[in-house]
């Protein structure tokens, strides 16, 4: 079915740009990623939105993601514990941070105050790492139908947000998800098995699963391996 607010992914301009302008409300925000679309303001809150969708598409394979034995070392010792949905504000704000001084932000508070909101309402979920009763790391993203969009994860502690990524994979593989998107790929999901493949691609995948009848759910299944 076609976009309520968005040209189709596939008339994206050179720079991947499907549109300037539109509101983040939650209506726009699923209509948007039901459609391979998301939001990633360029030049903050005080001017329009801007929506993408990138060619190639990013996403880590639910059987593919790779964890090391240190990592499996490191879950099995209890030194981090895990939840979900307990603090998404708190991830959000995590992610927020540059992690450089030089670097900017993409997640302003209009981000946050928007995916807020999609996440009062059962569309948006965050995966928190806990190390003595902080908070030491998360992953944040959106949920439509068998997709789960990964926007973006943190750490304050060494291996706190591969933690996360690990266990989100492992709750999306025993929901039923199909898919798990990351948008772009970096050398740090790379190292843990993300992949690329073209937009039409990933499009005709999406538009297979989005409408599968998958809930997230309450509570963080327990942790285990795909695809090892």
């Amino acid at each position: 079915m076609a976009s309520r607010f968005f040209p189709p992914a596939e008339q994206a301009d050179e720079n991947d740009l499907v549109l300037v302008g539109g509101r983040l409300t939650s209506e726009w925000l699923l209509d948007a990623y039901r459609h391979g679309i998301f939001p990633w303001p360029m030049w903050g809150d005080w001017m329009p939105m801007t929506w993408f969708s990138l060619d190639p598409r990013a996403i880590i394979p639910l059987n593919g993601l790779y964890v090391s034995s240190r990592l499996k070392r490191t879950i099995r010792s209890g030194k981090f514990q895990v939840t979900c949905d307990r603090a998404f504000r708190d991830v959000m704000k995590g992610c927020s941070l540059p992690r450089h001084e030089k670097d900017g932000t993409w997640i302003s508070p209009a981000m946050i105050k928007a995916y807020c909101k999609l996440h009062a309402e059962g569309h948006a979920h965050s995966v928190e790492v806990w190390q003595e009763d902080q908070l030491v790391g998360g992953i944040y993203g959106v949920a439509i139908g068998g997709v789960f969009a990964g926007e973006s994860m943190f750490h304050t502690v060494r291996d706190a947000s591969k933690v996360a990524l690990t266990a989100l994979l492992s709750h999306l593989n025993q929901r039923g998800y199909k898919l798990f998107d990351i948008q772009q790929w970096t050398e740090h999901t790379g190292s843990m098995g993300a992949i690329e493949i073209d937009r039409s691609d990933y499009l005709r995948l999406l538009g297979s699963v989005v409408d599968l009848p998958v809930t997230f759910g309450e509570e963080l299944s327990e942790i285990k391996y795909f695809g090892d």
